[in-house]
């Protein structure tokens, strides 16, 4: 049985909880989140469970006068400048860190020396680290790397993610804009608090694992307008409001179109799924129809996750190397 420390409380941390006790291969022995009405509080009842007469740290420090976790998961931010404190402080104290942190999940390229210096803790300390959940993590990124396995040559990656965002939880639907005016939708947009944080990073985890060498990463984002009045969402969205955001981001080789990823998530969106096609020798194309509740599986993929973490290599680690993560209910 693995020992688990999570921090991070909110909406997605709580979910991650619950869906921990109910594993048999891990306990949670301790959990860190210092905002007010939380920290200080049964953890189960924190999170909407019964009493597990575990109460909630305000700082890391505290939690481990009275706990001996091996593995820590982190639902805190997506950040990488904001989260790398909170990265150094848990290797420094020997802990495996499995995160949610978006940018964490291939943050060589975009933001090498940080991650350089994540990196070097988790060596100095023989831990391992790794940034995950359904996108960036998986759906975006290891999935179509996995798949070209099959393949012989590739030219070209091409994923599609297409989700009505009605099913999300409320600060998913708020992250994409849904119910803004446009003008307040751009203006979030050129402040840079509203976009899917993580299509950069996928466009490099694939480039990374196939060898190939990106001179350029654009991405573009759009909102999606509603048609008609939408009722299914968080909010009453009337027509001509922003019920989403649909975002593509490009990979470039000699000024050719490599890797393209689409993402596209709304309220109401009629039609959900995720599609890899990949163009080479021989072409592939591999639709999840329905597409995959992102909720459920990024909470499901963290706790997945400590197992494999702590049989990696240590350093900060991504998911095409790392241990092969699945579902476990015992080990």
């Amino acid at each position: 049985m693995l020992k688990v420390i999570h921090l991070g409380l909110g909406p997605l941390g709580q979910k991650i909880i619950k869906y921990a006790v109910a594993r048999d291969f891990v306990r949670i022995v301790a959990a860190v989140d210092p905002a007010p009405g939380i920290s200080g509080r049964d953890l189960g009842e924190a999170c909407g469970l019964d009493k597990m007469n575990l109460v909630v740290s305000p700082d890391l420090a505290t939690a481990l006068k009275h706990s001996k976790p091996t593995v820590a998961l982190v639902s805190t931010v997506s950040s990488l400048k904001k989260i790398e404190p909170q990265i150094i402080e848990l290797a420094k104290a020997g802990l495996n860190i499995v995160s949610t942190c978006e940018e964490l999940s291939f943050p060589w390229k975009a933001q090498s020396q940080i991650a350089k210096r994540i990196d070097k803790a988790c060596l100095d300390n023989n831990v391992a680290c790794v940034g995950t959940g359904v996108n960036p993590g998986y759906l975006m990124d290891f999935l179509p790397s996995v798949l070209t396995g099959l393949c012989q040559r590739v030219d070209r990656v091409i994923v599609h993610r297409v989700q009505d965002a009605s099913q999300r939880r409320i600060p998913f639907q708020q992250k994409i804009g849904a119910g803004l005016t446009l003008p307040q939708f751009h203006e979030k947009v050129a402040a840079g608090t509203l976009r899917h944080v993580g299509l950069t990073e996928s466009a490099h985890m694939i480039a990374g694992h196939l060898g190939w060498k990106l001179e350029k990463v654009t991405e573009d984002l759009n909102p999606v307008v509603a048609e008609k009045d939408i009722t299914s969402g968080y909010i009453p969205i009337t027509r001509g409001l922003a019920c989403g955001v649909a975002q593509v981001a490009r990979g470039f080789i000699d000024k050719r179109e490599v890797i393209i990823l689409q993402f596209r998530a709304a309220v109401g969106e009629p039609e959900s799924y995720d599609r890899v096609e990949i163009k080479g020798e021989p072409n592939i194309v591999s639709t999840i129809a329905g597409g995959v509740n992102g909720d459920i599986a990024t909470c499901a993929i963290v706790i997945n996750a400590a197992r494999s973490v702590v049989n990696s290599k240590p350093g900060l680690r991504t998911m095409v190397d790392m241990y092969p993560i699945g579902y476990c209910l015992n080990i």
